[in-house]
């Protein structure tokens, strides 16, 4: 790092931005004031926040300026401490460093974005004067609208014609001088393109036919071809004119994405008119589908959630659940028992034993149910693990497993309640957590296959960028977003989800929203495999779930409308295939060529699921060569 005692100078400054802190809670939103500034140094320009009041202890001094890539992240600690309790530190980024911004539609929110990947929490301008900001920002850097988005701006590195320029200078297709070839191409494309054309494929003719065969490349001509045919800013500036856009292929034909407004959450009346004498529930289909809507209200989840998670019939009267949990708690302690036991030797030798010890002192441990030492929610934490390694011997304890484990905990503060809630749970998922990872494969390549019909613009793009295998989602469907949400939200997301409405994957449709919500972003700043990967570990306590949610439904009513829906998407989300079998193993064997492409290519990306490793302290998906499989 630079001297950073010298004294900038201040190009721009901007007193009371808020920026969302670090918290214990990951519930509270709990924000800092500060002032955003421009500051010139000899070392380069900086965008740079301070909170109006820091106390800087002696031994951060030094670190004062260390860039701050996860502000407003959840943090974990081992214990109670004060290294776990709110945080104001500044913020100081590069703009050589910054690769794009967003700002919200009301002016008051902007987003940076590096090139790493890293992107920051939003600086809120609280009178909506973000504007002055940004006219200081473009005073500074070259930034371009994006054509898709309007709130996004991405940086300009080199002025176009020098880009256009070093393009097709290194594909080496024109003898003459290639500035000169370029503008005269991209001139009169607008004007002619039919002609315009025909002149290009003609440079590429004379290539093919005159050329040498080993000065010849092909894949650099290829990758020029199918630009020129894809061109999506070529072809809006054409339409209008007498020249119509013609979309070739005859892939699936989506409708407009309908609205799917949410509502409210299901009610304590409701409930209780949902229930007879006797307390069965009837009409559980409209339970399901008022839960799927919006929700439980918090002080019902105690009981709903036992119905949702298969723990209690819902046809089960009063007495019938009294007589099935007195079985279950002896049911309960009888597995409990049996590992507590076990001789010391034995205790040796039982490796889940000493994982889930790990994985426990480190679960959710800023939250107050868990914080401080010898907390004895942490024992019951652990033995409820350890008893379901007892209950089913054939999965045992994978790591990740106690992210599952802490809402439901949290919520039951019973062991027992708790317990057979989450052996539900784990029906519902245990094949994300099998040893082979078959499961998790097919879940990702499913992902892959919805994502190549529902956005084919991106699935084309990831494809392009070695990133199609779609690994960067590995931990939304590990811990089913467990990581991406505050608990008061992934605890709504859940109940929604264990509906299984409207179709069991469900929870597929969610990663396609959050992507298509994302997907300018990463194309607009051309991210290759680390940098989605990093943006995508970013996006952490930063998605909105209630837009996310609706964007999602939105998406299954489009499929479910579609023209030629591929039998293997049909499967997908439920519905009944077509019977052609041709054009079903066409579009299979497509999306698993596209999720195998990087693992089959020794040079490119991760090899496999074998090298991805999921970090408990930061919550962090990473992939390592030659790295055995470690989820924490």
């Amino acid at each position: 790092m630079d001297d950073i005692n010298e004294q900038g100078t201040e190009l721009y400054s901007h007193h009371g931005v808020l920026v969302k802190s670090q918290s214990c809670n990951r519930d509270e939103d709990s924000q800092c004031s500060g002032t955003l500034s421009i500051v010139e140094y000899s070392f380069g320009k900086f965008i740079e926040w301070k909170p109006t009041e820091v106390s800087v202890d002696s031994e951060l001094h030094d670190q004062e300026w260390a860039m701050v890539n996860a502000v407003g992240r959840r943090t974990r600690t081992l214990s109670g401490s004060t290294e776990g309790q709110s945080r104001c530190r500044p913020v100081r980024i590069e703009l050589a460093e910054l690769k794009s911004f967003r700002i919200t539609r009301n002016r008051q929110q902007v987003t940076l974005m590096q090139r790493d990947g890293t992107t920051h929490s939003a600086f809120f301008f609280q009178h909506g004067n973000a504007d002055c900001f940004l006219s200081a920002l473009r005073g500074n850097i070259r930034t371009a609208m994006s054509r898709k988005d309007r709130n996004l701006f991405v940086v300009i590195d080199l002025p176009e014609s020098q880009v256009l320029d070093r393009s097709f200078a290194e594909l080496d297709l024109f003898r003459e001088n290639t500035s000169d070839v370029v503008w005269k191409f991209v001139r009169n494309l607008h004007s002619r393109p039919y002609e315009t054309t025909l002149e290009a494929f003609s440079k590429l003719t004379d290539i093919w036919l005159y050329k040498p065969l080993e000065q010849r490349r092909e894949e650099e001509v290829a990758e020029l071809l199918n630009r020129s045919l894809t061109l999506d800013e070529t072809a809006t500036n054409v339409v209008g004119e007498e020249y119509a856009v013609i979309q070739l292929g005859s892939g699936p034909v989506l409708p407009p994405r309908p609205p799917a407004p949410r509502d409210l959450p299901l009610s304590v009346e409701q409930w209780a008119k949902f229930q007879d004498e006797d307390g069965r529930v009837n009409n559980v289909d409209r339970v399901k589908d008022i839960i799927f809507r919006g929700g439980v209200v918090p002080q019902l989840r105690f009981d709903v959630w036992k119905y949702l998670l298969g723990y209690f019939p819902w046809d089960s009267t009063h007495a019938e659940r009294q007589q099935l949990r007195k079985k279950k708690v002896e049911e309960y302690f009888q597995m409990k028992l049996q590992w507590r036991t076990i001789t010391p030797g034995q205790e040796q030798r039982f490796s889940d034993f000493h994982v889930i010890e790990k994985d426990v002192n480190r679960t959710d441990r800023t939250l107050a149910f868990f914080a401080g030492d010898n907390n004895p929610n942490l024992q019951l934490l652990q033995d409820i693990l350890m008893t379901y390694v007892m209950y089913n011997f054939d999965l045992g304890y994978v790591q990740g497993m106690s992210d599952l484990l802490s809402p439901i905990l949290c919520l039951m503060t019973n062991e027992v309640d708790a317990f057979w809630c989450f052996v539900g749970f784990m029906d519902k998922v245990h094949e994300s957590y099998e040893l082979d990872q078959a499961g998790m494969k097919e879940q990702l390549h499913q992902l892959h296959c919805v994502l190549t019909v529902a956005l084919p613009d991106l699935a084309a793009y990831l494809e392009q960028h070695e990133s199609s295998n779609m690994f960067f989602c590995f931990r939304w469907l590990l811990v089913l977003f467990k990581r991406e949400f505050s608990y008061h939200d992934i605890m709504r997301l859940w109940e929604v989800l264990w509906t299984d409405l409207p179709c069991p994957n469900f929870h597929l449709l969610m990663c396609v929203a959050v992507l298509d919500t994302e997907q300018h972003i990463l194309m607009e700043n051309n991210y290759g495999f680390t940098e989605i990967l990093k943006h995508i570990n970013d996006l952490s306590l930063h998605i909105n779930l209630d837009l996310t949610l609706s964007k999602a439904e939105g998406i299954y009513h489009q499929l479910m409308s579609a023209v030629k829906l591929p039998d293997v998407v049909r499967r997908i989300i439920g519905l009944e295939p077509l019977g052609e079998p041709d054009d079903d193993e066409e579009q299979n064997s497509t999306c698993q060529n596209d999720v195998l492409s990087t693992s089959e290519n020794g040079l490119n990306g991760p090899e496999s699921l074998e090298t991805v490793t999921f970090t408990a302290d930061t919550g962090e998906v990473a992939f390592e060569r030659s790295l055995n499989l470690s989820y924490l």
